[in-house]
C-alpha cells in the first residue's frame, strides 16, 4: 500500500508505503511503514516506487539562469539536462523569435542533442510532464558555440559569484567572459585556451576551498601573478 503520489514532494519522515511494499531510495522502516529519510521526489516506475532525493542536487527556481545540456529533441521543443531532479523542456515557442513549419523544418536546424545552452527558467510546475520549463527569449542567453563549461556544487555557486560580485569581478581580470549558472555549471570564454586552462583551476580551487578564510585575497594574488607571467611572456 502506497500513502505518496507520482511527482509528490515529500520531506523526512513523510509516509511512503508499507513494509511489504517496493520502495527504492533512501528509506527506512518505522513499525512497519516505510518513511522517506530525506526531502525528495516520488517517482512511480513500473511496480517500483523511487524517491529522489533533492538535498546536494540543484533546486530550480522561476528566474534562475542555468547552463544545460540538449539531451533529446522533441516533437514540439528539446529536453534538456539542467542538473536538476528531472529533464527541462525548452518549447519551440521559448526557443526562437520567428515562426517555423516543423513540418518542413527539423529541430535539428536549431539544437542538436549535445549543445550547449544558457537559458533562464521560465516556470517550475511538479505536476507538468517536465517539472522545469526554459527560455531563450531573454537577456544573455542562447546557444553556446565555444568556450569550456566547468561544473561545480550549486551550494558553492555563492561562493564563486562572492559577496556583491566580489569573486566574479577578481576571476573577471583575467579577462574572460563568464557567466556563473545557478545550477553550478559555469562558462567561461578566452581569448586563449591557456587563460581557460588557468580560469577553469581557479574555479575548481574556489569550490574546494570555499570555507577557507581570506579566499578572495588569495584568488586575487593568484591572478596577479598570473597576469604578470602572462606579460613576461609575450614580451
Amino acid at each position: 500500500m502506497y500513502y505518496v503520489t507520482p511527482r509528490q514532494l515529500i520531506f523526512p519522515g513523510d509516509l511512503v508505503a508499507t513494509a511489504d511494499s517496493r520502495v527504492e531510495g533512501p528509506v527506512y522502516v518505522d513499525n512497519g511503514k516505510i518513511r522517506s529519510a530525506v526531502v525528495g521526489l516520488v517517482e512511480f516506475r513500473e511496480d517500483v516506487v523511487v524517491i529522489v532525493p533533492l538535498d546536494g542536487v540543484y533546486k530550480p527556481k522561476k528566474g534562475d539562469l542555468v547552463i544545460g545540456y540538449v539531451t533529446d529533441v522533441l516533437a514540439t521543443g528539446w529536453e534538456v539536462d539542467v542538473r536538476t531532479f528531472m529533464p527541462a523542456y525548452l518549447p519551440v515557442s521559448e526557443a526562437l523569435h520567428k515562426h517555423v513549419d516543423l513540418e518542413t523544418t527539423p529541430l535539428t536546424t536549431f539544437l542538436n542533442i549535445g549543445d550547449v545552452i544558457v537559458a533562464k527558467v521560465k516556470d517550475v510546475d511538479l505536476t507538468d510532464e517536465y517539472p522545469v520549463v526554459l527560455t531563450l527569449k531573454e537577456e544573455r542567453v542562447g546557444k553556446v558555440e565555444s568556450g569550456t563549461v566547468v561544473e561545480i556544487a550549486p551550494v558553492k555557486v555563492p561562493r564563486v559569484v562572492g559577496k556583491k560580485g566580489s569573486m566574479l569581478a577578481v576571476l573577471a581580470e583575467v579577462g574572460c567572459d563568464i557567466v556563473v549558472g545557478q545550477n553550478g555549471r559555469i562558462w567561461v570564454k578566452c581569448k586563449s585556451p591557456r587563460d581557460e586552462v588557468f580560469l577553469t583551476s581557479l574555479i575548481k580551487k574556489i569550490e574546494a576551498e570555499s570555507h577557507v578564510m581570506g579566499l578572495t585575497d588569495r584568488v586575487k594574488a593568484e591572478v596577479e601573478n598570473y597576469k604578470k607571467m602572462r606579460q613576461q611572456a609575450q614580451a
